[in-house]
């Protein structure tokens, strides 16, 4: 027989150094010989395997003696494979908030990937970290919780272009059998939307997560069409939670649109750019209370719609202006 493929060596070694990563980080320190046992390789084999890890960045110390072995320590910096520093502080924010999330049983999961990312973190890091944790309170949750069991299921059938069929239940209890060709899944800030063609309505519809009952079967392939709103999910979204018998307003913002997309959420309504660049304009509900949130942006606005938002915007200002000459008088 002669030597096996290089591809498979590769393929091999590969897989063992990330088997040894992981080995690594779920202890403090490593005997050499109980190590090499786990994985199956001789003491010489695992000493070239932490010499390719080191070689790498990762922060990999060994100890000699009767109790020898290697140890993951926080280094100098961040292994140049894992990530930098901006993406790592960003990765411990997420998974930090993850434990106070809107995603059922993921907090147990996030917390140990937080402490393995924090245990590979130099002290400056930490440090910042650390900051952020005794400052940063989060508030309760906010909307109802999806399991991360179904969001795994609906962004693997997103990926893999696989069909799904589920019972889902509309805002009045009633229930139907839905078979969808999924798009791709949307979060508003307080709930999760999945984006898909109905089948059987021959439209794009748009599914809370929340509503969904049971275990959504997946099944074949499909082939995949152009999304709706030119494949831009959260604008679909944005107009299709919207409830019906209110009437959509339609106001010019006199500021950049990256402005205006920071502060306004996209649960509030949709933000697009015009063209000068220096205007956007925002589509929301037409709400009694968006008078006193255009006022609350403090940015010059033009409503183009509804005629009655206009209305209310001049009264309003009206009554701004008789409060502020209702002073007390000043003595001369």
């Amino acid at each position: 027989m002669g030597n096996p493929p290089y591809s498979r060596i590769m393929l091999t070694s590969s897989t063992r150094l990330l088997r040894l990563l992981s080995l690594l980080q779920t202890r403090r320190h490593w005997v050499g010989a109980e190590l090499a046992e786990r994985l199956d390789v001789h003491p010489r084999t695992l000493r070239r395997d932490v010499d390719r890890l080191r070689q790498l960045g990762y922060p990999v110390q060994a100890s000699s003696g009767v109790a020898g072995g290697y140890a993951f320590r926080a280094g100098q910096a961040l292994p140049p494979l894992l990530l930098d520093d901006e993406e790592a502080l960003a990765v411990s924010i997420a998974l930090r908030t993850a434990t106070a999330g809107a995603v059922d049983d993921i907090e147990e999961p996030a917390l140990r990937a937080l402490v393995k990312l924090e245990q590979v973190m130099p002290l400056r890091l930490r440090e910042q970290v650390d900051a952020l944790r005794s400052t940063i309170l989060p508030l309760g949750r906010v909307g109802p919780v999806v399991e991360a069991s179904l969001l795994a299921t609906l962004a693997s059938a997103c990926r893999d272009q696989l069909r799904l069929e589920f019972a889902y239940e509309d805002g009045k209890g009633r229930a139907t059998q839905r078979a969808v060709e999924p798009q791709g899944m949307v979060h508003t800030g307080m709930r999760w939307y999945l984006v898909a063609w109905d089948s059987l309505r021959e439209d794009w519809r748009t599914f809370r997560l929340d509503r969904m009952v049971g275990t959504p079967t997946v099944g074949a392939y499909f082939t995949p069409r152009p999304g709706p709103d030119g494949g831009d999910l959260k604008a679909h979204v944005s107009r299709s939670i919207r409830r019906p018998h209110v009437e959509t307003a339609r106001v010019v913002l006199h500021a950049p649109y990256a402005e205006m997309a920071r502060r306004i959420p996209q649960s509030a309504g949709l933000v697009t750019a015009l063209a000068d660049g220096q205007r956007c304009q925002l589509e929301c509900a037409a709400s009694d209370v968006l008078v006193f949130w255009l006022m609350a942006l403090d940015v010059e606005c033009e409503v183009l719609a509804p005629a009655s938002l206009k209305d209310r915007l001049r009264v309003a200002g009206e009554r701004a202006l008789r409060c502020a000459a209702a002073g007390p008088a000043t003595s001369s």
